[in-house]
């Protein structure tokens, strides 16, 4: 099992936007992350690591990424636009934390965001 990337008032602020009901959000970004935890050495080898910490790692991947998570999970639309906020929240907080927000927003210019949580067993 990964951790959990992205914090708590990451999803209160996305769910407050988002098309998805709140209590629904958690159980999203979690089943995102069930699937992505098992491909980091992938998106490794194959993105732009935005970001590294001990708890999650942030990639950038290119548009269209996102359409294809969706659909090998079965995601309705708003579902996986919701999850996709939630990790382009998440690392704008982290961008406004390291003073990256400005560089961030210009990768977000033609770029998706992805993060995965990395598990704290391993």
């Amino acid at each position: 099992m990964t951790g959990d990337p992205i914090e708590g008032q990451v999803l209160l602020l996305t769910a407050a936007k988002a098309s998805v009901p709140p209590s629904r959000l958690p159980t999203l970004v979690d089943r995102v992350q069930a699937d992505l935890g098992p491909r980091l050495e992938e998106y490794r080898r194959q993105y732009e690591c935005a970001y590294e910490s001990d708890d999650l790692v942030a990639f950038f991947v290119e548009w269209g990424h996102w359409d294809d998570i969706g659909d090998r999970l079965d995601l309705e639309e708003r579902e996986q636009a919701a999850v996709r906020r939630a990790h382009e929240e998440q690392l704008l907080r982290i961008g406004r934390r390291d003073d990256r927000e400005e560089e961030f927003e210009t990768a977000l210019e033609i770029r998706d965001p992805l993060i995965v949580g990395v598990d704290s067993r391993a």
